[in-house]
């Protein structure tokens, strides 16, 4: 065996950052080990240097792993345009669009597709920690799944299966998702961990003693919660509206600089906004109505999957009137790819939406129109007088600017973005990332805002920050975890012999009907 399963009880359970954990602490003792996730669906993804796209989940297991992303860690992206549609990422490129039932055709090629990929991930690396996606137990999908125990099945994994006892219910969480599957599914399913505990473990003993003894399987481990936890968070429902991203430290000046996030329907690249929050003094809160936005400092316009729709939802909500009278008070916008897109004059979109030309905020002298080949790059340039990097995930393009407007990134493959007095905005992702020029456009905030006390850390690493919660992961699975039998999993297949239960047990005629 060179593998594991990590399915979850729900989505948001904690596959992401266990399997990132066990990948650290497998690659700090020496293992040569590698992330992999056969079908994401997000839209949070990042571009690899090869060209392609993955799920951001992905690219933080591979820097655990010490590996760059590569499309071979999500061979399969699904990334929602809306609530029946789903465009569709085939080992980074893009392969149509689909709904909820014309992608169940579709999977048994897919399926292929996925094991080739694992397979040769397999011949490569001496573990591969697969992550599963929302839950095992989702019965009516279960004949076409490729990413929990279909994968499982096809590749012979152990598997984990991990519930948020933070939620409520775990025990009946843990125990129902396997009472669900079949016998042959069961018969993979090798234990369980709970995932952020406050508290006593001690009071868990006895729950945890009759999981084992109703299921035949330990639990492995209880992770405690952990405040540090939250950079690169896989899906938008993490961030809570109203509520402040991260834990901010107290500012280095005498004041605080408010940012405000409003939290789009369809928004992509959340985490765009975690290198602010993670600044000293700096409280980003994302927001669903406009009077979050009448103490902000500044105001960022996120990234969308569905630029227009959710420009619509900014009107329907008061938010864009909100976002207007902010700029015409001389305060900060700035807005990032489909963001920065909504502030244009006017947009042509006869390929994301179909709605056709559709006017924009108008706070930036330029239009945008949409093209049916997306824009995956990495480029390098220069912002604010400070080298940076990014990458961009588009259809839409800049077309028509103004002699009002001056670029914000004189890039590599010429001007990006845009800069008109108080309101800026640029197609690239990750741009906040790079600490000198988040420094900088921080003063630049603070002085256009009248906050004179604010002053910019000179000494935040957000790359350091995230080395750190990696390490972190590493320590809590190392911690936390039976890790010689989670070894055992690693090196052999799933323990044979354990009990089936629920209705797999009825069938069997195990227990009377």
């Amino acid at each position: 065996m060179s593998g594991l399963l990590v399915a979850g009880t729900t989505s948001d359970a904690g596959k992401s950052v266990l399997v990132a954990g066990i990948c650290r602490w497998l690659a700090r003792s020496g293992v040569r080990v590698a992330p992999f996730k056969a079908q994401n669906m997000s839209n949070n993804s990042v571009v690899c240097a090869d060209g392609g796209e993955i799920g951001r989940a992905q690219a933080v297991q591979a820097a655990a792993c010490g590996l760059a992303p590569s499309v071979r860690f999500n061979p399969v992206l699904l990334k929602p345009g809306g609530d029946r549609s789903s465009q569709v990422v085939v080992l980074g490129e893009v392969a149509g669009e689909v709904t909820a039932l014309s992608y169940r055709d579709r999977k048994a090629a897919l399926l292929e597709t996925v094991a080739s990929t694992f397979e040769g991930l397999r011949e490569d690396y001496d573990q591969v920690i697969c992550e599963g996606a929302g839950s095992p137990a989702e019965i009516n999908l279960r004949a076409t799944d490729i990413a929990n125990m279909g994968l499982a099945q096809a590749a012979r994994l152990p598997v984990l299966v991990v519930g948020d006892i933070d939620r409520g219910g775990v025990f009946a969480a843990l125990y129902g998702t396997l009472a669900l599957l079949d016998a042959a599914d069961q018969a993979l399913v090798s234990g369980f961990v709970i995932n952020k505990f406050r508290g006593d473990p001690a009071l868990l003993t006895s729950g945890l003693e009759q999981v084992r003894a109703l299921t035949g399987r330990s639990v492995l481990g209880v992770l405690p919660w952990s405040d540090e936890l939250w950079l690169d968070a896989e899906d938008s429902l993490s961030y809570v509206a109203d509520g402040v991203v991260g834990s901010p430290a107290p500012p280095r000046g005498q004041q605080w600089l408010r940012v405000a996030v409003p939290k789009l329907p369809r928004i992509s690249n959340a985490t765009d906004i975690e290198a602010l929050a993670a600044e000293p003094g700096v409280a980003v809160r994302f927001v669903t109505e406009p009077s979050r936005l009448t103490d902000a400092d500044l105001v960022v316009l996120p990234g969308s999957k569905a630029t227009v729709q959710d420009l619509a939802w900014l009107h329907r909500t008061g938010l864009a009137d909100a976002v207007l009278a902010h700029a015409r008070a001389g305060l900060p916008v700035f807005g990032i790819c489909g963001g920065f897109q909504m502030l244009t004059r006017r947009i042509t979109d006869e390929v994301e939406s179909g709605g056709g030309v559709v006017d924009g905020l108008g706070l930036l002298d330029l239009e945008i129109e949409f093209a049916a080949a997306k824009t995956l790059r990495t480029p390098r340039g220069t912002a604010l007088g400070a080298e940076v990097t990014g990458y961009e995930i588009h259809h839409g393009q800049p077309v028509r600017p103004g002699d009002s407007l001056r670029p914000l990134i004189e890039a590599e493959s010429g001007p990006e973005g845009a800069v008109r007095e108080a309101v800026a905005g640029t197609h690239w992702h990750g741009l906040f990332e790079n600490d000198g020029f988040r420094r900088r456009f921080l003063a630049e905030v603070a002085e256009r805002a009248g906050r004179d006390g604010f002053e910019a850390a000179p000494d935040v690493s957000f790359a350091a920050l995230r080395e750190q919660q990696l390490d972190l992961l590493g320590d809590l699975v190392e911690q936390h975890l039976d890790t010689g039998a989670l070894r055992r999993l690693l090196d052999r297949d799933a323990p044979g012999g354990m009990p089936v239960i629920g209705p797999a047990a009825v069938r069997a005629g195990e227990l009377p009907g």
